[in-house]
């Protein structure tokens, strides 16, 4: 019998949404299965709407798709077309302290932190191993995420779990 449970929107936050955000919602659009549809974005987008050419360059390396992968402002998602949140993750510490907006529904939260790797004026094989590296730490916690057994994913069990992932 086919799992007719809908997926588990997953919007990821960080400041410019061109580096940490974006890699996440690639990664996990990719291995989610369709269990999940990640998002991402920011409170301050980049003003092109285009994502860091690292991001995409360490992407398309691992073989995920880059297609749509745009810089948008998170108010897209407190409009109330937006689709509705399960789960919603920082991925920086600069969106963490910021004042978000209330979302519908009353997704839960967690903070997943990861430095920049867009952050100093490093080299660029150094700043590209650096993006490569983020990209391996997340793709290693949203393995713990999409592996979560199904009552873990129930919204009321979702922010403690998702919260839990933080430390690994």
């Amino acid at each position: 019998m086919p799992d007719t449970t809908p997926p588990l929107n997953v919007l990821f936050l960080c400041t410019h949404n061109s580096a940490r955000s974006i890699l996440a919602e690639a990664l996990l659009n990719d291995m989610g299965q369709g269990r999940f549809k990640a998002y991402s974005a920011g409170s301050a987008p980049r003003a092109d709407a285009r994502p860091n050419p690292l991001t995409l360059h360490v992407l398309e390396h691992a073989g995920v798709s880059v297609e749509g992968l745009r810089s948008k402002s998170w108010d897209e998602f407190a409009r109330p077309d937006a689709p509705q949140m399960d789960l919603i993750i920082t991925v920086c510490d600069n969106a963490a302290g910021e004042a978000c907006p209330l979302w519908p529904g009353h997704p839960a939260t967690a903070h997943w932190g990861y430095p920049d790797p867009s952050a100093g004026d490093a080299p660029e094989a150094e700043k590209q191993e650096a993006f490569r590296q983020t990209m391996y730490l997340m793709r290693r916690r949203l393995e713990l995420l999409i592996n979560l057994p199904q009552q873990k994913l129930a919204h009321a069990m979702l922010q403690s779990a998702a919260r839990e992932l933080a430390s690994h």
